[in-house]
C-alpha cells in the first residue's frame, strides 16, 4: 500500500517528568561499591524501560521481562558477571563463526596480507602489482567490515547488554582509527584481546592490554619510538585520553619521560625471528605481532609524577601503569566520563563522587566502579535526559521495531553510521566520537535521522531481506511496542500517534519523535 507522508517532527524539547527510584536506591549509592548482594530497587514499568534503554543498546521486551522476573538489583549483578565468549543465539553465532576473521590467528592474518603488499612492490609486470595492491586492500577491506558486522549482531541480539554498551564505550576511549596503515586487519583482535575480556574486568589489565596491542602501538606512532628518535604521540595521549585527563595534573615533562618509558615497544609483521644483540637477548619480549626490542629502549632512570622509574625494559611499563591507575586524577576523569556516556551530560557530582570512590578502593575495578552509578536514583528517573548519539538511535529503532527478526545485512546499517556522522572505526583523532547533545542534535542531523527514520519506520527491507533476494519482507507485529512504549510518551506524542493510518506511518513517527531521540 503506498506510504502516507511524515507528519512534521514534533518540537524537540522533551517532556520533564521525573520518575524517582525511592529511598532503597538512594541509600544503596553509597553502600553498593562492593557489595556481595544484589539490593532491592523497587521499579514501575516506566522506570524498567528507563533503566533498559540506559544500560543497554535499547529495551526490548524479553530484556524487560527479565528485569521485572529478576528484579533490578539481581539482572544488573547478572550484567556485571557478563562472559565475553558466550554464544548468541544460534544463526547469529553460525554466521560469525564462518567470518574470516573468526579463523586463525591475528598474527597469520597479518602476515598473509602483507604477502600481498610486498607482492605489490615486486610483482614482475605492473598488472601482476596492480592485482597484488587490490588483494590487500580487499583484504584489508573485507577484515573491517565483517568486524563491524559481528559487533553490530552482538549489540543487537546479544542477552549481555552492559558488555556490549561497554564494549563500544571502550574502544571510542581507547579509540584507533581503521584508515591508518593496516589497522583494519587487526580490529577484531583489537576488540576481542584487549578490550571485550577487560571490559567489566579491571581497567588496569586492560591499560596494558591495550598498550601492547599492535593496534595502538600502530596508531599513536609508538612502533616508531626508539631511543634516539622519541615519539611522544602515544605518552601524551596515554595521560591526555585514557587515563589522568586534559586537568589532571601532569607536566610536558611528564610526557617526554613516559615516551622515554614507552621506546622499544612496538609491532613486527615479519614472521622470523628479530635480529637482537647477544647482550639484550634475554631482554627481547614478543607476542604475535608485539614486540619490545630492547636495542630501541632508553635504558636511563625517569622521573614521571614525582616518582623514579628505573630503567630495566620492559618491566617499567607496568610499573608506570600501576602508578597511572592509582592517580585520583585518573579515577574520576574515567568514572565521569563512564557517567557522561551511561546517564547524562552533566552527571551528578555525588554519583561520580562514588564511582571515583570505588575506583580508587579497587585499583580500577570496573564492577565496583559502576555500581555507584547503575543503582543511583538518576538511572532510571526521567530527570536527567541523555540524548541518543546517532548508534543509540540506530541501534535503539531496531531493536525496538524489530526484535525477532535477524539482520541479514548489516552493511546499509554501517552505511547509516556513517552518513550520520559515527561510522565505525572512522573517527580519526584518538580522542573518540563526542557522547554529548552538542555534537548530534544539529538541524541537519535531525534531518538525516528523520530520513531514515522512514526508510526503517517501511520495514528496514534492505537489512532484512536476504541479500540478493526479492523476498518479501513482512512488518512485525508493533502492539507490543506501542503496549509498553505509549504510556510513558508526552501527550504530543501520543496524539499524534494516534492520527497515523498504518504500522509503517506509527513506527516511522515514533522514530521521529522527540521522545525517541532520549534514553
Amino acid at each position: 500500500m503506498p506510504r502516507s507522508p511524515l507528519p512534521p517532527p514534533l518540537p524537540l524539547p522533551l517532556r520533564r517528568r521525573t520518575l524517582l527510584l525511592g529511598a532503597t536506591a538512594s541509600a544503596a549509592l553509597a553502600a553498593c561499591g562492593g557489595m556481595a548482594t544484589a539490593p532491592d530497587v523497587p521499579m514501575d514499568a516506566a522506570q524498567r524501560l528507563r533503566a533498559a534503554n540506559r544500560i543497554g543498546w535499547g529495551a526490548t521486551q524479553a530484556q524487560l521481562d527479565e528485569i521485572e522476573r529478576l528484579g533490578w538489583g539481581r539482572y544488573v549483578e547478572r550484567q556485571l558477571t557478563s562472559d565475553p565468549k558466550a554464544p548468541l543465539p544460534a544463526p547469529i553465532q553460525t554466521r560469525i563463526d564462518a567470518m574470516g576473521i573468526s579463523q586463525g590467528d591475528v598474527a597469520m592474518r597479518v602476515w598473509a596480507a602483507e604477502a600481498f603488499r610486498r607482492n605489490g612492490d615486486k610483482g614482475a609486470s605492473e598488472e601482476e602489482r596492480a592485482a597484488a595492491r587490490k588483494a590487500y586492500q580487499d583484504t584489508q577491506g573485507l577484515a573491517a567490515r565483517e568486524t563491524g558486522e559481528r559487533q553490530l549482531m552482538r549489540e543487537l541480539y546479544s542477552e549481555q547488554q552492559l558488555l556490549e554498551h561497554l564494549s563500544w564505550f571502550w574502544f571510542n576511549h581507547f579509540n584507533v582509527h581503521q584508515g591508518k596503515r593496516d589497522i583494519r586487519l587487526m580490529l577484531s583482535d583489537y576488540q576481542d584481546r584487549a578490550l571485550r575480556p577487560n571490559a567489566l574486568g579491571s581497567f588496569r589489565r586492560m591499560l596494558g592490554a591495550v598498550a601492547r596491542h599492535p593496534a595502538m602501538l600502530r596508531y599513536l606512532d609508538n612502533d616508531q619510538n626508539a631511543v634516539r628518535a622519541i615519539n611522544e604521540n602515544y605518552a601524551r595521549e596515554l595521560l591526555e585520553l585514557h587515563t589522568m585527563g586534559v586537568d589532571g595534573g601532569y607536566s610536558q615533562r611528564d610526557v617526554q619521560e613516559l615516551a622515554r618509558v614507552l621506546t622499544g615497544l612496538g609491532v613486527r609483521i615479519d614472521p622470523d625471528p628479530a635480529k637482537v644483540a647477544p647482550k639484550f637477548e634475554r631482554l627481547y619480549r614478543r607476542d604475535g605481532l608485539f614486540e619490545f626490542h630492547p636495542a630501541r629502549h632508553d635504558f636511563g632512570d625517569k622521573q614521571l609524577l614525582g616518582h623514579t622509574i628505573k630503567g630495566r625494559g620492559v618491566e617499567e611499563l607496568d610499573e608506570v601503569l600501576d602508578l597511572l591507575v592509582a592517580q585520583p586524577a585518573t579515577a574520576r576523569f574515567v568514572s565521569r566520563k563512564l557517567a557522561v556516556f551511561f546517564l547524562s551530560d552533566q552527571p551528578p557530582p555525588a554519583t561520580v563522587d562514588a564511582m571515583s570512590a570505588a575506583f580508587l578502593r579497587t585499583k580500577g575495578d570496573i564492577p565496583a566502579t559502576l555500581r555507584p552509578l547503575l543503582f543511583s536514583p538518576q538511572f532510571a528517573s526521567a530527570e536527567p535526559p541523555k540524548f541518543k548519539d546517532p548508534h543509540h538511535y540506530l541501534l535503539s529503532s531496531l531493536r525496538a521495531g524489530f526484535e525477532q527478526r535477524e539482520l541479514q545485512n548489516a552493511q546499509p546499517l554501517q552505511n547509516w553510521l556513517r552518513r550520520l556522522g559515527q561510522g565505525l572505526y572512522d573517527k580519526q583523532t584518538p580522542d573518540g566520537y563526542p557522547m554529548t547533545a552538542d555534537a548530534w542534535n544539529s538541524p541537519g542531523q535531525m534531518t538525516q535521522r528523520f530520513e531514515i527514520a522512514r526508510q526503517i519506520g517501511g520495514g528496514a527491507v534492505a537489512l532484512y531481506r536476504p541479500d540478493g533476494t526479492n523476498t518479501p519482507v513482512p512488518m512485525p507485529d508493533l502492539q507490543p511496542l506501542r503496549a509498553r512504549l505509549e504510556p510513558t510518551l508526552a501527550a504530543a506524542t501520543r496524539g499524534a500517534l494516534a492520527q497515523t493510518n498504518s504500522p509503517q506511518q506509527w513506527l516511522t513517527l515514533l522514530l521521529s519523535s522527540p521522545d525517541f531521540m532520549y534514553r
